[in-house]
Formats: structure tokens, sequence, C-alpha cells
């Protein structure tokens, strides 16, 4: 596998292999393209009784749905975690796949923007969910529209396609 370039990338999206909706050219950079931070947060219900870790659970059960307000912060507390999703709903031909990355200017005040399965599987067709985590000891004031991530698009060797699910 390898790594796209801004002028693949662009070849990709003329060619329809890859889609961005919206789409802004000014978030292409040399070999990523910037997600913006959606408006729809899940925070996690305290619960009594340890929640049983199978493939059979459902984050929905355990989660409530928070929509924010444009303009509008979401507040995420010290060691506290939320389910957020792009702005951006990405689709990739079974050509291509790709990495979530968060950026490391967030990370140096202490939020984690995607704590696991950064790995996005060909043929995906959605927004991104992100697993944000504030490590810091202060509160963070989280912006809807805020350029939060950055996805790494690859070009695979064949062809094959995923089918998944959005928060």
């Amino acid at each position: 596998m390898a790594v796209l370039s801004k002028d693949a990338v662009l070849k990709a999206i003329e060619e329809k292999k890859i889609e961005i909706i919206p789409y802004n050219p000014e978030n292409l950079g040399p070999a990523s393209y910037d997600l913006k931070l959606g408006n729809e947060f899940r925070t996690f219900i305290k619960h009594d009784k340890p929640i049983d870790v199978t493939n059979e659970i459902d984050y929905k059960d355990i989660t409530e749905l928070q929509i924010v307000e444009d303009g509008k912060p979401f507040i995420l507390g010290p060691n506290q975690i939320c389910l957020g999703i792009t702005k951006e709903c990405l689709k990739l031909s079974g050509e291509y796949c790709g990495l979530l990355e968060g950026r490391s200017r967030f990370a140096r005040l202490g939020l984690a923007i995607h704590i696991t399965a950064s790995f996005m599987q060909p043929g995906v067709q959605n927004r991104q969910v992100l697993e944000i985590f504030n490590c810091s000891t202060n509160s963070l004031a989280l912006y809807p529209g805020t350029k939060i991530c950055q996805f790494i698009f690859m070009k695979m060797e064949g062809e094959a396609v995923y089918k998944g699910s959005l928060l």
C-alpha cells in the first residue's frame, strides 16, 4: 500500500473514486485531508453494574446523544471520553482505504481524538466516528467545525469492500 499525495487524491476525486462531502480544497494537504468535527456527541451513561464487553453490545444502549448548536462548545471534562463524528462523509471505492489520525496541536492539550481503530476499510461510505478522550486535568471546549483530525488515503493492491455502521 502507498500513501496518496495531494495530486493522487485530486485525481481520485476527479475520477469519483474518492468523495468527500462537503469537500473544501483548502483542507487537502500534501498527504492528508483535514476533517472537521461534527455537532453530534455521545456521552457515556454511568451504570451500577459492569458492562459486558461482547460482540452483541451496542454503544447506543450505554450512551446518550447530544446535539450541539452552531457556535456552542461541547465541554469534555478531565479524564472523560465521548464519541464524536466528522462533519464530512467519506466515500472510498474498493481500491482505497486509509488512516484517521488526530492532530498533534490538540494532543499537546491532552486531547486524544481517535483512541483506537484508526484504519478505515476500503469501500467505506460514512462519516467517521471519533473516540475522543480528554487526558488532561482541565475541561476542554470542543467546537463543531474545528479541523479535528486528518485522513491519510492509501491505495490497495487489489480491491475489497467493507460495510459498517455509524454513530
